[in-house]
């Protein structure tokens, strides 16, 4: 049996995902951004509430398409809150809109939202080699940092532990334990 961080051994469903996804380096815009739209509707629940619903997400919010987002009009706000595959949070599908057009700009200033987060860790994945999940902070200078540019940038639902969520799932910081077999 393989040893894995022991919060992915609900289901296949989150073995699935620490196996194949979570903390591996994410460096193409598209991917960052469905990540970012999904760690937004986290706040405040569980990431398997989201991981559950992510294909529901993928269909309401046209496959997480950057510029079709950033045009939601009210009328399709007001049929994504009638959804009840997703997560119906009226400010979080407001923030989903308002940070595509926050992604679109920091794409035109940056040449990438991959450019532009990434260099927060200097290009490279920050190992913190965690011995056990007590180990594994919930946030960290760098997320509160991270967090603070993004809302000056105009970001909403992006506080530091959204974020450092955010960095964990897109590989930016690698939180996978010890002796998980992600790290052999």
């Amino acid at each position: 049996m393989k040893k894995r961080c022991a919060w992915c051994e609900k289901d296949d469903l989150y073995r699935n995902y620490h196996d194949n996804e979570w903390g591996k380096p994410v460096y193409d815009d598209p991917t960052l951004f469905e990540f970012l739209i999904l760690e937004t509707f986290q706040a405040g629940l569980s990431w398997y509430t989201v991981l559950a619903k992510r294909e529901n997400f993928r269909k309401a919010f046209d496959n997480f398409d950057l510029e079709k987002i950033s045009k939601y009009t009210e009328e399709k706000i007001e049929e994504l809150c009638q959804d009840i595959g997703i997560i119906r949070n009226r400010l979080k599908i407001r923030a989903a809109v308002s940070n595509a057009q926050a992604f679109i700009k920091v794409q035109e200033e940056f040449g990438s939202f991959s450019k532009y987060i990434w260099n927060f860790v200097d290009g490279k994945p920050i190992d913190n080699k965690p011995k056990t999940l007590k180990h594994v902070p919930a946030t960290t200078p760098l997320s509160d940092a991270l967090s603070k540019d993004l809302k000056k940038r105009g970001f909403k639902f992006i506080g530091s532990t959204v974020v450092y969520a955010h960095m964990q799932a897109t590989g930016m910081v690698n939180d996978h334990i010890e002796d998980c077999f992600t790290r052999l």
